[in-house]
């Protein structure tokens, strides 16, 4: 696993556009999320934001979002932008990369959580693109970031069923580098709405 630092700021970007893109009609739509829909995942990306943010600044109190739906707010279309914008901010600061962490109740190294911040990132915004019938070119240094954290290493076990989210989807030999992503992440890289 790689921990040399990731721009997240592209991959931000993307996702920020994702959710401009989100029409009100949407909102009830599923998502490759199992029990979210577009408003949920809405949701659990504006709590994501602000936890992950806190991850990385070393605020370690008020990162686990507890058991629960995520709710969205009403003035999500200004919040998650600026959420978003202070994410980046935070880990394109070095020291959010070092030391030691807490994300979602869990201890964890900083470089570990700066990944965990790039997937999902690029997964949550592939779930939003598919959701909501939008294209997704997620950025290429997210997406390898994303495998770096998600791709079985040779101390874990190899090609085990069971990845860090659930059970991983096989993908053909070969695949795009996102659809691996997204398998590795338990999603079926063709599911559609």
């Amino acid at each position: 696993m790689s921990d040399t630092p990731v721009d997240l700021g592209p991959q931000a970007r993307v996702v920020a556009r994702l959710a401009h893109g989100v029409r009100d009609d949407q909102l009830c739509l599923p998502t490759p999320c199992p029990d979210y829909a577009v408003r949920e995942l809405l949701g659990h990306l504006v709590g994501l934001a602000a936890g992950l943010r806190a991850a990385g600044r070393k605020e370690n109190e008020g990162t686990n979002p507890g058991p629960g739906l995520p709710q969205l707010p009403p003035d999500w279309r200004a919040l998650l932008p600026v959420a978003l914008d202070e994410l980046v901010d935070t880990w394109n600061d070095p020291a959010a990369w070092e030391g030691m962490t807490r994300a979602g109740g869990l201890d964890l190294p900083g470089a570990v959580a700066g990944l965990i911040t790039a997937d999902e990132l690029v997964v949550h915004g592939w779930d939003l693109a598919r959701a909501t019938g939008q294209e997704y070119v997620p950025d290429e240094a997210a997406v390898r970031a994303a495998r770096d954290l998600l791709a079985p290493t040779d101390g874990d076990g190899g090609d085990g069923p069971d990845g860090l989210f659930g059970p991983v989807v096989p993908v053909p030999d070969g695949a795009p580098l996102l659809d691996r992503v997204i398998g590795l992440s338990g999603r079926d890289p063709a599911w559609t709405a």
